[in-house]
């Protein structure tokens, strides 16, 4: 693959033409570009692929090209055509290179006679990377199978050809074929009244890059959460899902009051079964959530504030990049910090930071140097390891650091103005750089070095003066959690009944890594947290208990595991067990019982896990 150049951050010389060629992609849209999808898909349950074909319109840029260069990873192409202004289809010479590990095989058309559109009749592999297929079996209500799809980073290409960068932006249709009595769901406006009748069509008309293209297919009921959003669910979730997410509307209107119209008509949500890798997904239109979030007392609804925050920075500006993943992830956090603030309060949204600071304050050391900074050189950074929390929260700290230093309501204008400003476009580090100069660090002198703002985007760790929020709630945690430890304070008096999610995550987060067996003992006899229906609670106390060597948590550590396929809730789990001999074993024994539950990018890592591990034996 081609890699970028040595960045020159001196006179901000990377323009969006130095990512016409991505290092995770072999698109050439420099010679030509993808402007629109046409998709037909008929999806085979039996067969867990989809058959599919993809007519892509093309903008020719350079008169010589000879070819159009797509990616795609597994799939199985019938044949190539270039469609005429009249419909006429022609057939195309075409070559799909060997198998790459990470960026999948080269579709090479050619083409020198740049027909206004190619049609790409193929079907998925069953192991797509892209799409999880469930057994009834494995499913909450146990009737209909049930599919999904999970693009984010590159991995689109494993069930539509197409290129696959930030960078490419494209609006869709798509008509889906399904058995009947499932419905299907994509990033797009979904119609909830529509007949299951094996027949859908969906119209994406604003321009998106690959990784939000989503589809999803099962036995789906659906309740309306306000005027403009509605959640979809199996039927025995969704009302409790509803109940949960029942402030969606309020959400909604407290980010447009901060930075502008919400663009994109619809905010639905879909809670996928358990072993949805991730938290959530911020597919336009049909955010893709997890249901790990749906524990009865919305405290874990930032996830919603999150991914509706994408809506603005991520969907609507987007990085062009995933060296330059920050630009989505780290103003998202921060907006999400800014619309919980809005609904349910400072001390909320505080917390919430406090958690992401604290957490990267112990990691990021352990990071390589590149790692650590929110551009890094892109060598060497694939596309799945700039998702990390540095991204997150080195991110969301900077902006706080600037909403901080140029107040709330120059920052608020700025950011504002930020979004209008670069509305459905992909950028670049640099060329966001470049806008903040003017409009934020010269426009209000004084008040932040432009050193400072280099040292926080291209600087290793996190500067010495970073603002941290204040808690009350959680300084008095910590003087609790410090007066346990020492013998002062019995578990049992510890004063956690009125505790939410996020202060016992502050609890646990802050014990030693390797916590006294006897103490963690008195904890879960005081307050009974093995087999907690909470998972960010279970994923913390479970990989104490494991750490200290409490083989007591075993079986219901492995059922948190089994249930749950979200990598950030399971892995963690894994990493404890592998620590010793006894615990590799054990964990090899689950994840032989779990494996098919799971997702294949949390295969992926678990599988990863283990091997390092064996390696090390």
């Amino acid at each position: 693959m081609r890699l970028l150049p040595a960045l020159a951050f001196g006179t901000l010389m990377l323009p969006l033409a130095a990512y016409a060629n991505d290092p995770n992609s072999y698109a050439q849209p420099d010679q030509v570009r993808v402007t629109h999808l046409d998709l037909d898909l008929t999806i085979d349950f039996p067969r867990k692929q989809l058959d599919g074909q993809a007519t892509l319109k093309l903008d020719w840029k350079n008169a010589k090209a000879q070819s159009l260069v797509l990616d795609t990873r597994d799939l199985k192409i019938a044949k190539v055509e270039a469609l005429g202004s009249d419909g006429k289809a022609t057939p195309l010479t075409y070559a799909l290179a060997p198998r790459d590990k990470v960026l999948g095989s080269k579709l090479t058309i050619a083409a020198p006679k740049h027909p206004a559109q190619v049609r790409i009749v193929y079907t998925t592999s069953p192991e797509a990377s892209g799409l999880q297929w469930l057994t009834p079996a494995q499913t909450a209500d146990k009737k209909l199978p049930f599919m999904f799809s999970q693009s984010e980073s590159i991995h689109a290409r494993s069930w539509v050809p197409l290129q696959d960068s930030p960078a490419i932006r494209f609006t869709y249709d798509a008509r889906v074929t399904a058995p009947k009595d499932v419905r299907v769901v994509m990033s797009a406006i979904n119609d909830a009244k529509h007949p299951l009748d094996g027949k859908f069509a969906f119209k994406q008309p604003h321009p998106i890059p690959s990784y939000l293209l989503a589809i999803s297919a099962g036995d789906l009921a659906v309740k309306e959460t306000g005027p403009r959003s509605a959640v979809y669910a199996e039927p025995s979730v969704v009302d409790k899902a509803a109940h949960e997410f029942e402030d969606t509307e309020k959400l909604i209107a407290a980010t447009e009051q901060l930075y502008g119209p919400y663009a994109w008509g619809r905010y639905d949500i879909l809670v996928l079964p358990p072993s949805f890798p991730f938290g959530g997904m911020e597919n336009p239109n049909m955010t893709f959530a997890t249901p790990t979030v749906l524990v009865g007392d919305k405290s874990l609804v930032s996830l919603v504030s999150h991914e509706l925050a994408h809506s603005w920075s991520g969907n609507l500006v987007t990085s062009a990049a995933w060296r330059d993943i920050w630009l989505n992830e780290g103003f998202t956090t921060y907006v999400q910090g800014r619309i919980t603030e809005a609904v349910y309060g400072k001390a909320l949204a505080d917390e919430e930071a406090l958690l992401s600071a604290r957490a990267l304050q112990k990691s990021i050391g352990t990071m390589a140097a590149n790692a650590q900074k929110l551009a890094p050189d892109p060598r060497g950074i694939g596309a799945d390891d700039a998702l990390s929390d540095v991204a997150y929260d080195k991110g969301s700290w900077l902006l706080r650091t600037l909403e901080q230093r140029f107040g709330r309501d120059h920052f608020d204008a700025y950011l504002k103005g930020y979004f209008q400003h670069f509305a459905f476009q992909s950028i670049t580090t640099e060329q966001m750089l470049d806008y903040m100069k003017p409009n934020l660090i010269e426009k209000y002198p004084g008040k932040m070095g432009w050193d400072e703002v280099k040292a926080w985007v291209y600087g290793e760790g996190i500067p010495k003066d970073a603002p941290l929020p204040d808690s009350p709630r959680f300084n008095a945690i910590d003087r609790e959690r410090t007066d346990f430890l020492a013998g002062k304070l019995a578990a049992g008096k510890l004063d956690a009944k009125g505790w939410n999610t996020q202060e016992w995550m502050y609890f646990l987060d802050r014990l030693p890594d390797v916590a006294p067996l006897d103490k963690l003992q008195q904890l879960d006899a005081a307050w009974h947290l093995t087999g907690t229906p909470n998972a960010e609670i279970g994923m913390r106390w479970y990989s104490h208990a494991i750490a200290a060597g409490d083989k007591s948590v075993w079986t219901a550590a492995a059922e948190h595991m089994t249930r749950i396929g979200r990598i950030y809730l399971t892995t963690p789990l894994y990493k404890a067990f592998v620590k010793t001999p006894e615990g590799l074993a054990y964990a090899e024994q689950v994840y032989a019982k779990a494996r098919a539950g799971y997702h294949p990018l949390t295969q992926q890592v678990v599988e990863g896990i283990i091997a390092k591990a064996k390696q090390a034996k």
